[in-house]
């Protein structure tokens, strides 16, 4: 009988979750928008009823369901499974780990979404053989996820790779962690809405206007794609930014490989081209010269196949609820 675990990718605007065997293999996956509007109990029910989804879905062979795996958006206590703060999530100091084990009595172990990904990607996807890596989500917010010495990277408490965090503009726009001119409050989905709202408010036209308080990063993206200046112009003042942050990395870390990902990196040259030649110019030359710049392989799956990656590199076991 084949065994199995439950992933689960939780982010502020998404929640992915996946049955895949021990072996890498997808038996089920699918997608939710997330209920970050509720309160931290509504969110966690909601969690919940996904996690006792894919178990009544997990019928036959796939009976045997050894863990779940849970990659989350925020400042994670790998050890205890806990969720300290996150920017885009109603959880503070949220027992996921205990609170989830409570529930479905199935060992549960919690990683950063974005340590997941990288992971994910150095195991399985373009990473593979690169011993220092740096793994950028550009999606509702901005994570990052550090391969060092060929491994995930996570600091002295487990918190580490927080990028998205630092401080870009200190007097910049006011970040979802309370912090001002964070990367993510400059270069992120959500910063690229607030950037078009604040366009139409000053009487900029643009085709955006028709979508009133419900645009979205994808929006932009079409509306650029179909010439339209409001667009266009948010897109490259979050691709200067952009650039501004990944100068940073390579001067903090000098990489091997930078692997973009996350749903706003979906909108491909049109961001990245931009933010790449800022890079350039910003870095330095012997650094930047090395470093190789790419979209991530994995898609959607990282988050997956880095819980995977870390479940075998654990020994296969976590511990019991």
């Amino acid at each position: 009988m084949a065994s199995w675990m439950i992933g689960v990718d939780i982010g502020g605007t998404k929640i992915s979750a996946a049955l895949l065997s021990l072996d890498g293999e997808f038996g089920l996956q699918e997608t939710w928008p997330t209920r970050a509007e509720t309160d931290s109990e509504g969110a966690f029910q909601q969690l919940v009823a996904i996690i006792r989804y894919l178990l009544s879905q997990a019928g036959g062979e796939t009976s045997e369901v050894k863990t779940v795996g849970i990659a989350c958006a925020g400042l994670i206590d790998a050890n205890s499974g806990t969720v300290l703060t996150s920017p885009n999530l109603p959880w503070a100091s949220f027992p996921l780990k205990q609170r989830v084990e409570a529930e479905i009595v199935i060992p549960v172990f919690v990683l950063n979404d974005a340590n997941a990904a990288a992971l994910g990607e150095h195991v399985y996807g373009v990473g593979k053989g690169v011993n220092d890596l740096i793994y950028v989500t550009v999606s509702t917010g901005i994570g990052g996820g550090l391969i060092l010495g060929g491994r995930l990277y996570t600091g002295f408490q487990g918190l580490g790779g927080e990028v998205g965090h630092t401080t870009i503009e200190p007097e910049g726009p006011l970040c979802n962690c309370g912090n001002r001119g964070c990367w993510e409050a400059l270069s992120s989905g959500w910063a690229m809405v607030r950037e078009a709202r604040h366009g139409l408010a000053q009487g900029i036209p643009s085709s955006l206007g028709e979508k009133g308080e419900t645009i979205t990063a994808e929006d932009v993206h079409k509306a650029a794609r179909e010439g339209d200046g409001l667009a266009q112009s948010v897109i490259q003042r979050a691709a200067h930014y952009l650039g501004v942050g990944l100068a940073n990395l390579v001067n903090l870390f000098n990489p091997q490989l930078i692997i973009i990902g996350g749903g706003v990196a979906k909108m491909g040259q049109l961001l990245l081209a931009p933010a790449e030649t800022e890079m350039k110019q910003r870095a330095f030359a012997s650094s930047v010269a090395s470093v190789r710049l790419c979209s991530a392989s994995l898609g959607v799956r990282a988050g997956f196949y880095g819980l995977l990656a870390q479940y075998h590199q654990e020994g296969g076991e976590v511990d019991p609820p």
